[in-house]
């Protein structure tokens, strides 16, 4: 046998065995790559921007349920966020990791702190070139780093979340402690946050695509086929309102304006802007599902007490309206320690405006149903009421509505008075019917034949 001849002969077989292996693998993974994009009949599109609070959470559980209803089994979230309030993120976490359908979180620009655990929680994430994630330092209002309890628990809610899909949770540790040290990624001190391709490297990010374009072809998807779900008005305003400096403001020119109003009679602007945040209040929380008619019913109810107290004085209806009203808006707030907290700073802020207009204008419009006009003070003596009894029996005319305190004019003087019962309009003829001390009653005049 002639070895040498039989040599290349050997080369020859193993050079084709060689190809026709490298040939089967192309076509297995084509073939994989096909049932993979195939794998995907109905795809949902839907946005997470700006702060992350608990309007957003109302509408992902709206927009989730959408998707499974419409037998979705792919939904991507264009996330676009510096974050938010951490417990939002936990129940939109929750819901990514309960939702039947594969989860990709797609980022094309900042996913940071809250954004980033609910990026944690998909099935996969995909970046864009100059996309950022991470800083996930939960911080209080004031901007400042929040108690090392926060931070703890916050850590170990994002190390969880990396070890959904096997990352390394000391990065998302990294992310969040600052006193952490991460070698090669960031030094004690500092706050980790990821680009794209080092997302990539670290495997924090699976995929890096250049648009959305990309990331359809990659996940095999029609991108006209991909559906959009979208916040509705009433929802955008409901994640608007449900912000906690929103609701707090609300809570404020709504007391403000009730304040105001008291001390000008009538009905007026002040009036009218109070009941506008007051409805925004709860029209916001109830789009998103957390008041309800009872909430909404109880704040009106303490309202209508409010207003019986003027004419039931004694105290007791006005408590049980004062209490009605606290207990409407403290259970429509999505969370009751932060709505006694907001109602709490608003009622702080009222009472200081109501102390500056006391000082300002002095004690007028319905106060003064509440307050006592004569004043004796032990170092002046007693000062006697000026008598008033000469007004018995005179004619005048109502100068505000008597509700049933209120002003008149008798004989050019301008008087306080009540009247006899019930409701008499501003420029009535009234007659004085009743003097006792600075107390002057009158009522409406019947009409002469």
């Amino acid at each position: 046998m002639n070895t040498a001849a039989a040599r290349p002969s050997i080369r020859r077989i193993r050079f084709w065995l060689s190809l026709l292996s490298l040939l089967t693998g192309l076509m297995m993974f084509a073939s994989m790559q096909t049932a993979k994009a195939a794998s995907y009949q109905k795809a949902f599109w839907i946005p997470v921007d700006n702060t992350i609070e608990r309007g957003l959470e109302s509408f992902l559980k709206r927009a989730f349920l959408e998707a499974e209803q419409q037998q979705a089994d792919l939904v991507i979230l264009d996330i676009n966020t510096p974050g938010g309030e951490v417990r939002a993120a936990g129940e939109i976490g929750q819901l990514i990791r309960e939702a039947p359908m594969h989860v990709v979180a797609y980022i094309d620009n900042q996913a940071f702190s809250a954004g980033t655990y609910i990026a944690l929680n998909a099935n996969e994430i995909v970046m864009t070139p100059g996309s950022s994630m991470g800083a996930a330092t939960p911080i209080d209002l004031a901007g400042n780093a929040a108690d090392i309890k926060v931070i703890s628990a916050w850590s170990e809610q994002m190390q969880g979340a990396a070890k959904l899909n096997k990352r390394n949770p000391e990065v998302a540790r990294a992310m969040v402690e600052i006193d952490t040290e991460f070698p090669g990624l960031k030094p004690k001190g500092t706050v980790l946050s990821l680009d794209a391709q080092t997302a990539q490297n670290v495997g924090y990010a699976d995929r890096v695509v250049v648009n959305k374009e990309e990331l359809f072809r990659q996940l095999g998807v029609n991108a006209s086929a991909v559906q959009s779900i979208d916040p509705t008005a009433g929802e955008r305003v409901a994640r608007w309102v449900t912000s906690p400096i929103v609701m707090s403001l609300l809570l404020v020119i709504g007391l403000v304006g009730i304040v105001v109003e008291l001390f000008a009679p009538g009905f007026g602007v002040a009036g009218t802007i109070s009941l506008v945040a007051f409805g925004l209040y709860f029209f916001g929380h109830f789009v998103a599902g957390f008041a309800n008619w009872l909430h909404i019913g109880l704040f009106v109810i303490g309202i209508l007490l409010m207003i019986m107290e003027i004419f039931l004085p004694g105290g007791i209806v006005g408590a049980l309206g004062f209490i009605s009203i606290v207990t409407g808006l403290v259970m429509a707030a999505y969370d009751t320690q932060q709505g006694l907290a907001s109602l709490g700073i608003a009622a702080v802020i009222t009472v200081i405006v109501t102390l500056l207009l006391v000082k300002r204008f002095g004690v007028k419009g319905l106060f003064n149903k509440f307050i006592l006009g004569d004043v004796q003070r032990n170092e002046e003596g007693y000062v006697a009421p000026k008598d008033q009894r000469e007004l018995l029996n005179k004619e005048g005319i109502a100068l505000t509505p008597l509700r049933p305190a209120g002003m008149v004019k008798v004989e050019g003087k301008r008087v306080d008075a009540v009247t006899v019962g019930g409701y008499v309009a501003a420029g009535t003829p009234v007659i004085v019917v009743q003097v006792e001390g600075t107390r002057v009653v009158v009522q409406e005049q019947e009409l002469k034949e």
